[in-house]
């Protein structure tokens, strides 16, 4: 019923009330896009037959994605008139919003984790990410709907599928890789290191896939712009460090040093959290019986939807702490996975009343324009708080393990 309603008032709900680079938005229609002409031209230039990374450019600067976005904004380019059709556009992107709440409720039914009142938040709560789906027109939101399209993949045991979409996610653009060490942790935990190896291929083959057309004309160009990984950030556009000197922000050894910490992070949580919560679980995914022996070739760390799900959300949030910098739409890389980082590793010291002002907490801090040092600050000690949370908390486990589903 509530997807249904907000199919009905996305378009206008959500230019009614938004403010996403400071005041109100027109409704639906006007001049409402930030990066959609950009994209525009950077696709046009693509069809008119220029395919060398470096020369593709835009209102707002060069192409810096991979080429995943190239063809589904191609796509979108002919869908919408040239992409002139700026309604039209935001019409598709109100059904794609309506598909990523549905791909994620179907992850949260599936670990059975967070109570359902949650889902008004998720639903109706958050003017700022109805901006950025329905009215701003950014890649995040086709890559985030892919990647959770490939962690149902993955719930549902097609390891193949799932790591050919979550390629796909990251041809869109590049911050899904903040998921990919949970990823590896997975694949690694159920296949071992040879058994990964092909799914490994899967993802990377894909990339080769999709990009052929740029490598050959210039390869260098296109890795360096579509996998820039020291791109620098403008300070007048984060979120996340506003309380630090700009000097500070834009210096090299700040950024070593959110690296460094980033994968200690990451490393502490997959020797000491991850690999928690031992079961004897026979390959096949059948349980065995407590105080029987364990048939051979069997995994020691069952990959349920709690182990699945915690792991890629887990990983990803850690990505999310650490970023060099957090710009208005960056919002939607983990707004959907907070209730469950909240939710399934529950805490005595952490209520809901409690849990549910962290969640308001950081859409406050996400819908302040500009952003100041105190909405800065208060994210850092919400996301201070749900870290602690997942470390100090058990490693969540479903009631039940589907049973007799082989891994594909």
């Amino acid at each position: 019923m509530a997807a249904a309603r907000l199919a009905r008032e996305a378009p206008v709900a959500a230019g009614a009330a938004l403010h996403v680079a400071g005041g109100r938005l027109p409704l639906p229609g006007g001049d409402t896009e930030i990066d959609w002409k950009a994209y525009m031209a950077q696709v046009e230039g693509v069809i008119n037959g220029t395919y060398d990374y470096t020369q593709l450019q835009g209102d707002t600067g060069p192409l810096v994605y991979p080429a995943g976005f190239v063809y589904i904004f191609m796509g979108l380019y002919y869908a919408t008139g040239r992409g002139t059709d700026i309604r039209m556009a935001q019409n598709i992107f109100a059904v794609l919003y309506l598909t990523t709440l549905l791909l994620v409720f179907l992850i949260y039914h599936q670990t059975c984790k967070v109570p359902p009142f949650v889902f008004f938040f998720m639903c109706c709560a958050s003017y700022r990410v109805h901006s950025i789906f329905v009215l701003r027109l950014f890649n995040d939101p086709v890559a985030m709907a892919l990647l959770f399209l490939s962690i149902n993949l993955l719930l549902a045991q097609r390891w193949g599928w799932g790591c050919c979409c979550f390629s796909l996610a990251v041809s869109v653009k590049m911050n899904v890789l903040l998921f990919a060490p949970g990823l590896l942790f997975l694949l690694l935990t159920q296949f071992g290191f040879r058994g990964a190896l092909p799914k490994l291929g899967i993802c990377a083959g894909i990339q080769v896939l999709l990009g052929l057309p740029f490598l050959l004309e210039n390869p260098l160009g296109y890795l360096s712009r579509s996998f820039d990984l020291g791109r620098q950030f403008l300070f007048r556009w984060t979120v996340n460090w506003r309380f630090l000197p700009e000097a500070l922000f834009l210096h090299r050894a700040f950024h070593l040093a959110l690296l460094v910490a980033h994968l200690t992070l990451l490393l502490l949580f997959a020797f000491c959290k991850w690999h928690r919560g031992k079961h004897p679980v026979a390959a096949e995914g059948s349980i065995q019986k407590e105080g029987s022996i364990p048939a051979p070739h069997t995994q020691p760390y069952p990959l349920n939807c709690g182990k699945i799900v915690s792991t890629l959300f887990t990983s990803n949030f850690i990505g999310i702490c650490f970023s060099r910098s957090l710009h208005y739409q960056f919002y939607v890389w983990y707004f959907h996975t907070l209730p469950y980082l909240l939710w399934a590793t529950p805490a005595r010291w952490l209520t809901h009343l409690l849990r549910l002002l962290v969640l308001g907490l950081i859409e406050l801090s996400w819908n302040t324009y500009p952003s100041t040092s105190c909405s800065s600050a208060a994210l850092h000690l919400c996301h201070a708080v749900i870290l602690l949370q997942l470390w100090l908390g058990p490693q969540p486990f479903p009631k039940s393990i589907q049973h007799g589903k082989k891994a594909h």
